[in-house]
Protein backbone atom coordinates (compact mmCIF):
# COMPACT_ATOMS: atom_id res chain seq x y z
CA UNK A 1 0.00 0.00 0.00
CA UNK A 2 1.40 3.37 -0.98
CA UNK A 3 1.86 6.29 1.37
CA UNK A 4 -0.62 8.40 -0.65
CA UNK A 5 -3.28 5.72 -0.05
CA UNK A 6 -2.55 5.76 3.69
CA UNK A 7 -2.81 9.56 3.78
CA UNK A 8 -5.10 10.56 0.92
CA UNK A 9 -6.02 14.14 0.06
CA UNK A 10 -9.40 14.73 1.71
CA UNK A 11 -11.95 16.36 -0.61
CA UNK A 12 -15.40 17.84 0.14
CA UNK A 13 -17.77 18.00 -2.87
CA UNK A 14 -20.45 20.72 -2.78
CA UNK A 15 -23.09 20.63 -5.56
CA UNK A 16 -26.89 20.79 -5.60
CA UNK A 17 -27.11 18.11 -8.32
CA UNK A 18 -27.10 14.52 -7.08
CA UNK A 19 -25.83 13.48 -10.51
CA UNK A 20 -22.88 15.86 -10.25
CA UNK A 21 -22.06 14.83 -6.69
CA UNK A 22 -21.90 11.20 -7.76
CA UNK A 23 -19.97 11.95 -10.95
CA UNK A 24 -17.43 14.14 -9.15
CA UNK A 25 -16.97 11.57 -6.38
CA UNK A 26 -16.27 8.81 -8.90
CA UNK A 27 -13.81 10.94 -10.87
CA UNK A 28 -11.97 12.16 -7.79
CA UNK A 29 -11.72 8.70 -6.23
CA UNK A 30 -10.46 7.19 -9.49
CA UNK A 31 -7.08 8.32 -8.16
CA UNK A 32 -5.95 6.52 -4.97
CA UNK A 33 -4.30 9.72 -3.71
CA UNK A 34 -7.73 11.36 -3.34
CA UNK A 35 -10.68 10.60 -1.07
CA UNK A 36 -14.10 12.27 -0.96
CA UNK A 37 -14.80 12.55 2.75
CA UNK A 38 -18.30 14.05 2.33
CA UNK A 39 -20.70 15.74 -0.08
CA UNK A 40 -23.05 18.67 0.43
CA UNK A 41 -26.17 19.68 -1.51
CA UNK A 42 -25.92 23.46 -1.08
CA UNK A 43 -23.71 26.24 0.21
CA UNK A 44 -25.10 26.22 3.74
CA UNK A 45 -24.42 22.51 4.17
CA UNK A 46 -21.05 22.95 2.47
CA UNK A 47 -19.96 25.59 5.01
CA UNK A 48 -21.12 23.42 7.90
CA UNK A 49 -19.20 20.37 6.67
CA UNK A 50 -16.13 22.46 5.89
CA UNK A 51 -16.03 23.65 9.49
CA UNK A 52 -16.70 20.18 10.91
CA UNK A 53 -14.38 18.13 8.70
CA UNK A 54 -11.62 20.59 7.72
CA UNK A 55 -11.03 19.05 4.27
CA UNK A 56 -7.80 19.53 2.32
CA UNK A 57 -9.68 20.67 -0.81
CA UNK A 58 -13.28 21.65 -1.64
CA UNK A 59 -15.00 21.55 -5.02
CA UNK A 60 -17.78 24.13 -5.11
CA UNK A 61 -20.65 24.59 -7.56
CA UNK A 62 -21.46 28.17 -8.56
CA UNK A 63 -25.28 28.19 -8.60
CA UNK A 64 -27.01 26.52 -5.64
CA UNK A 65 -30.14 27.09 -3.51
CA UNK A 66 -30.08 28.72 -0.04
CA UNK A 67 -26.49 29.93 -0.49
CA UNK A 68 -24.59 30.36 -3.77
CA UNK A 69 -21.09 29.06 -4.33
CA UNK A 70 -19.71 32.61 -4.18
CA UNK A 71 -21.35 33.24 -0.82
CA UNK A 72 -20.16 29.91 0.54
CA UNK A 73 -16.64 30.56 -0.74
CA UNK A 74 -16.47 33.91 1.05
CA UNK A 75 -17.67 32.36 4.31
CA UNK A 76 -15.19 29.49 4.07
CA UNK A 77 -12.30 31.85 3.35
CA UNK A 78 -13.20 33.79 6.52
CA UNK A 79 -13.84 30.88 8.88
CA UNK A 80 -11.81 27.86 7.70
CA UNK A 81 -9.53 28.93 4.80
CA UNK A 82 -9.10 26.02 2.41
CA UNK A 83 -8.25 25.61 -1.29
CA UNK A 84 -11.54 25.77 -3.21
CA UNK A 85 -11.98 24.70 -6.84
CA UNK A 86 -15.06 26.25 -8.42
CA UNK A 87 -17.07 24.00 -10.75
CA UNK A 88 -18.75 26.13 -13.39
CA UNK A 89 -20.96 25.63 -16.42
CA UNK A 90 -20.06 27.19 -19.75
CA UNK A 91 -22.34 30.23 -19.56
CA UNK A 92 -21.50 33.92 -19.58
CA UNK A 93 -23.00 34.48 -16.13
CA UNK A 94 -21.12 31.54 -14.65
CA UNK A 95 -17.88 32.66 -16.30
CA UNK A 96 -18.19 36.08 -14.70
CA UNK A 97 -19.03 34.52 -11.32
CA UNK A 98 -16.11 32.11 -11.61
CA UNK A 99 -13.62 34.91 -12.20
CA UNK A 100 -15.16 36.78 -9.27
CA UNK A 101 -14.54 33.64 -7.21
CA UNK A 102 -10.83 33.87 -8.01
CA UNK A 103 -10.86 37.39 -6.53
CA UNK A 104 -12.49 36.02 -3.38
CA UNK A 105 -9.77 33.45 -2.83
CA UNK A 106 -10.71 30.42 -4.96
CA UNK A 107 -7.67 28.40 -5.96
CA UNK A 108 -8.80 27.51 -9.49
CA UNK A 109 -11.86 26.47 -11.43
CA UNK A 110 -13.14 23.69 -13.63
CA UNK A 111 -15.77 23.84 -16.35
CA UNK A 112 -18.51 21.24 -16.60
CA UNK A 113 -20.86 20.18 -19.38
CA UNK A 114 -24.46 20.38 -18.20
CA UNK A 115 -25.70 18.01 -20.93
CA UNK A 116 -25.92 15.15 -18.47
CA UNK A 117 -27.42 12.72 -20.99
CA UNK A 118 -24.26 12.91 -23.12
CA UNK A 119 -22.05 12.12 -20.12
CA UNK A 120 -19.47 14.59 -21.48
CA UNK A 121 -18.83 15.51 -17.86
CA UNK A 122 -16.40 12.56 -17.68
CA UNK A 123 -13.99 14.53 -19.88
CA UNK A 124 -13.09 16.76 -16.94
CA UNK A 125 -11.70 13.88 -14.85
CA UNK A 126 -8.03 14.42 -15.70
CA UNK A 127 -8.23 18.14 -14.97
CA UNK A 128 -10.24 17.59 -11.80
CA UNK A 129 -7.75 15.13 -10.33
CA UNK A 130 -4.77 17.33 -11.26
CA UNK A 131 -6.33 20.45 -9.76
CA UNK A 132 -7.28 18.72 -6.52
CA UNK A 133 -3.70 17.51 -6.13
CA UNK A 134 -2.27 20.91 -7.08
CA UNK A 135 -4.56 22.73 -4.64
CA UNK A 136 -3.59 20.41 -1.78
CA UNK A 137 0.08 20.78 -2.68
CA UNK A 138 -0.18 24.57 -2.73
CA UNK A 139 -1.73 24.52 0.74
CA UNK A 140 1.16 22.45 2.10
CA UNK A 141 3.76 24.73 0.51
CA UNK A 142 2.10 27.86 1.88
CA UNK A 143 2.24 26.41 5.39
CA UNK A 144 6.04 26.23 5.10
CA UNK A 145 8.55 29.09 4.98
CA UNK A 146 8.72 30.61 1.48
CA UNK A 147 12.09 30.77 -0.22
CA UNK A 148 12.55 34.30 -1.52
CA UNK A 149 16.08 34.38 -2.91
CA UNK A 150 16.15 33.24 -6.56
CA UNK A 151 18.78 30.81 -7.79
CA UNK A 152 21.67 32.08 -9.92
CA UNK A 153 20.77 33.27 -13.41
CA UNK A 154 22.76 33.48 -16.59
CA UNK A 155 24.37 36.89 -17.12
CA UNK A 156 22.79 39.22 -19.64
CA UNK A 157 25.71 38.80 -22.00
CA UNK A 158 25.77 35.36 -23.63
CA UNK A 159 28.00 33.72 -26.16
CA UNK A 160 25.79 34.84 -29.04
CA UNK A 161 25.42 38.41 -27.76
CA UNK A 162 22.44 39.80 -25.86
CA UNK A 163 19.53 41.46 -27.64
CA UNK A 164 16.61 42.85 -25.65
CA UNK A 165 13.39 40.96 -26.43
CA UNK A 166 10.74 42.55 -28.64
CA UNK A 167 8.08 40.08 -27.48
CA UNK A 168 7.55 38.16 -24.24
CA UNK A 169 5.47 34.97 -24.42
CA UNK A 170 4.14 33.30 -21.26
CA UNK A 171 2.55 29.85 -21.17
CA UNK A 172 0.66 28.34 -18.24
CA UNK A 173 -2.15 25.92 -17.43
CA UNK A 174 -3.21 24.20 -14.18
CA UNK A 175 -2.53 26.58 -11.31
CA UNK A 176 -2.01 29.41 -13.78
CA UNK A 177 -4.91 31.71 -12.79
CA UNK A 178 -3.57 31.98 -9.24
CA UNK A 179 0.02 32.34 -10.44
CA UNK A 180 -0.81 35.07 -12.97
CA UNK A 181 -2.84 37.00 -10.39
CA UNK A 182 0.23 36.88 -8.17
CA UNK A 183 2.98 37.97 -10.58
CA UNK A 184 1.39 40.27 -13.17
CA UNK A 185 0.64 42.99 -10.57
CA UNK A 186 4.37 42.95 -9.84
CA UNK A 187 5.17 44.25 -13.34
CA UNK A 188 5.57 48.02 -13.81
CA UNK A 189 3.04 50.05 -15.81
CA UNK A 190 5.59 50.63 -18.58
CA UNK A 191 7.44 47.91 -20.46
CA UNK A 192 9.28 48.40 -23.77
CA UNK A 193 7.62 45.33 -25.35
CA UNK A 194 4.23 43.59 -25.36
CA UNK A 195 3.54 40.45 -23.35
CA UNK A 196 1.42 37.65 -24.85
CA UNK A 197 -0.04 34.97 -22.57
CA UNK A 198 -1.62 31.59 -23.25
CA UNK A 199 -3.56 30.35 -20.22
CA UNK A 200 -5.52 27.16 -20.88
CA UNK A 201 -9.18 28.06 -20.28
CA UNK A 202 -12.54 27.13 -21.78
CA UNK A 203 -14.27 29.56 -24.18
CA UNK A 204 -15.98 32.47 -22.46
CA UNK A 205 -13.57 32.66 -19.54
CA UNK A 206 -10.56 34.53 -20.92
CA UNK A 207 -12.32 37.89 -21.41
CA UNK A 208 -13.51 38.19 -17.79
CA UNK A 209 -10.18 36.81 -16.61
CA UNK A 210 -8.35 39.52 -18.57
CA UNK A 211 -10.61 42.17 -17.02
CA UNK A 212 -9.90 40.74 -13.58
CA UNK A 213 -6.14 40.90 -14.17
CA UNK A 214 -6.43 44.43 -15.54
CA UNK A 215 -8.13 45.53 -12.32
CA UNK A 216 -5.19 44.17 -10.32
CA UNK A 217 -2.32 45.48 -12.44
CA UNK A 218 -0.74 48.85 -13.11
CA UNK A 219 0.06 47.59 -16.62
CA UNK A 220 -2.91 47.23 -19.01
CA UNK A 221 -4.25 43.68 -19.54
CA UNK A 222 -6.78 42.72 -22.23
CA UNK A 223 -8.05 39.78 -24.23
CA UNK A 224 -6.35 39.74 -27.61
CA UNK A 225 -8.41 40.66 -30.69
CA UNK A 226 -7.94 39.56 -34.32
CA UNK A 227 -5.26 41.42 -36.26
CA UNK A 228 -4.69 44.02 -33.55
CA UNK A 229 -1.28 45.60 -33.14
CA UNK A 230 0.51 44.39 -30.02
CA UNK A 231 1.84 47.44 -28.23
CA UNK A 232 4.48 47.91 -25.53
CA UNK A 233 3.17 48.16 -21.97
CA UNK A 234 0.18 45.93 -22.72
CA UNK A 235 -0.42 42.29 -21.73
CA UNK A 236 -2.54 40.28 -24.17
CA UNK A 237 -4.43 37.13 -23.11
CA UNK A 238 -5.03 34.65 -25.94
CA UNK A 239 -8.79 34.08 -26.33
CA UNK A 240 -9.96 30.59 -25.40
CA UNK A 241 -10.84 28.50 -28.43
CA UNK A 242 -8.41 30.29 -30.78
CA UNK A 243 -4.68 29.96 -31.34
CA UNK A 244 -2.63 33.15 -31.04
CA UNK A 245 0.35 33.78 -33.28
CA UNK A 246 2.51 36.90 -33.43
CA UNK A 247 3.38 38.38 -36.83
CA UNK A 248 5.84 41.10 -37.88
CA UNK A 249 4.53 43.74 -40.27
CA UNK A 250 7.13 46.40 -40.92
CA UNK A 251 8.15 47.72 -37.52
CA UNK A 252 4.94 46.55 -35.85
CA UNK A 253 3.83 43.35 -34.12
CA UNK A 254 0.36 42.02 -34.85
CA UNK A 255 -1.88 39.24 -33.57
CA UNK A 256 -3.11 36.44 -35.79
CA UNK A 257 -5.97 34.34 -34.39
CA UNK A 258 -7.10 31.07 -35.95
CA UNK A 259 -8.72 27.71 -35.23
CA UNK A 260 -5.90 25.80 -36.92
CA UNK A 261 -4.47 23.38 -36.04
CA UNK A 262 -7.69 21.99 -34.60
CA UNK A 263 -6.27 18.65 -33.43
CA UNK A 264 -4.14 19.93 -30.55
CA UNK A 265 -5.09 19.07 -26.94
CA UNK A 266 -5.28 22.78 -26.06
CA UNK A 267 -6.69 25.69 -28.04
CA UNK A 268 -5.01 28.11 -27.60
CA UNK A 269 -1.69 26.31 -27.51
CA UNK A 270 1.47 27.62 -25.86
CA UNK A 271 3.49 25.89 -28.58
CA UNK A 272 1.67 27.70 -31.38
CA UNK A 273 2.34 31.11 -29.80
CA UNK A 274 5.99 30.45 -29.00
CA UNK A 275 6.79 28.81 -32.34
CA UNK A 276 5.51 31.94 -34.08
CA UNK A 277 7.59 34.16 -31.79
CA UNK A 278 10.73 32.12 -32.52
CA UNK A 279 10.08 32.22 -36.27
CA UNK A 280 9.27 35.94 -36.40
CA UNK A 281 11.67 37.33 -33.81
CA UNK A 282 14.46 34.81 -33.29
CA UNK A 283 16.79 35.95 -30.54
CA UNK A 284 14.48 38.91 -29.87
CA UNK A 285 11.91 36.48 -28.44
CA UNK A 286 11.55 35.65 -24.74
CA UNK A 287 9.64 32.60 -23.53
CA UNK A 288 8.41 31.95 -19.99
CA UNK A 289 6.90 28.58 -19.06
CA UNK A 290 4.97 28.24 -15.82
CA UNK A 291 2.85 25.81 -13.85
CA UNK A 292 0.79 23.32 -15.84
CA UNK A 293 0.13 19.68 -16.58
CA UNK A 294 1.57 18.02 -19.68
CA UNK A 295 4.16 19.37 -22.10
CA UNK A 296 2.47 22.18 -24.05
CA UNK A 297 5.18 24.77 -24.61
CA UNK A 298 8.12 22.37 -24.90
CA UNK A 299 8.31 22.69 -28.69
CA UNK A 300 7.90 26.45 -28.58
CA UNK A 301 10.47 26.97 -25.83
CA UNK A 302 12.86 24.71 -27.73
CA UNK A 303 12.38 26.83 -30.86
CA UNK A 304 13.07 30.06 -28.94
CA UNK A 305 16.16 28.48 -27.37
CA UNK A 306 17.48 27.32 -30.74
CA UNK A 307 16.86 30.78 -32.19
CA UNK A 308 19.03 32.18 -29.35
CA UNK A 309 16.11 33.84 -27.64
CA UNK A 310 15.82 33.86 -23.86
CA UNK A 311 13.95 31.14 -21.97
CA UNK A 312 12.76 31.06 -18.34
CA UNK A 313 11.09 28.22 -16.48
CA UNK A 314 9.27 28.31 -13.15
CA UNK A 315 11.02 26.12 -10.60
CA UNK A 316 9.55 22.94 -9.17
CA UNK A 317 9.15 24.29 -5.65
CA UNK A 318 6.84 27.16 -6.61
CA UNK A 319 4.88 25.29 -9.31
CA UNK A 320 1.38 24.08 -8.54
CA UNK A 321 1.93 21.38 -11.18
CA UNK A 322 5.50 20.79 -12.30
CA UNK A 323 4.64 19.42 -15.73
CA UNK A 324 5.14 21.99 -18.49
CA UNK A 325 8.28 23.54 -16.92
CA UNK A 326 9.70 20.06 -16.21
CA UNK A 327 9.30 19.06 -19.86
CA UNK A 328 11.35 22.10 -20.87
CA UNK A 329 13.92 21.57 -18.11
CA UNK A 330 14.36 17.93 -19.10
CA UNK A 331 14.93 19.04 -22.70
CA UNK A 332 17.71 21.36 -21.58
CA UNK A 333 16.24 24.47 -23.21
CA UNK A 334 15.89 26.74 -20.15
CA UNK A 335 18.40 29.58 -19.72
CA UNK A 336 17.04 30.35 -16.24
CA UNK A 337 14.95 28.46 -13.69
CA UNK A 338 13.33 30.81 -11.18
CA UNK A 339 10.74 30.77 -8.40
CA UNK A 340 7.43 32.32 -9.36
CA UNK A 341 7.97 35.61 -7.52
CA UNK A 342 11.31 36.19 -9.29
CA UNK A 343 9.84 35.97 -12.80
CA UNK A 344 8.45 39.55 -13.03
CA UNK A 345 11.78 41.13 -12.13
CA UNK A 346 13.52 38.88 -14.65
CA UNK A 347 11.13 39.99 -17.40
CA UNK A 348 11.73 43.62 -16.49
CA UNK A 349 15.48 43.09 -16.24
CA UNK A 350 15.74 41.55 -19.71
CA UNK A 351 13.50 44.11 -21.39
CA UNK A 352 15.22 47.12 -19.86
CA UNK A 353 18.85 45.99 -20.11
Amino acid sequence: MTNCTLNPIRVLVVDDSAFMRTALRRMIESDPALQVIATAADGVEGCQKAEELRPDVITMDIEMPRMTGLEALSRIMESVPCPVIMVSSLTHAHAEATIEALSRGAYDFLSKDLSYASLDIVRIKTDLVAKCKAAAGARRRHSSPVRIAPPPRLPLQTSHGFVAPRIVCIGTSTGGPKALQRILPMLPSKLPAPVAIVQHMPPGFTAPFARRLDSLCSIHVKECEPNEELLPSVIYIAPAGQHLRVVRRGSGIYASLSLSPADLPHIPSVDVLMLSAAEQFGRQAMGVIMTGMGNDGEQGMTAIHRAHGYTVGEDEESCSVYGMPKACADSGVLASVLPLDAIPSEIERRLNA
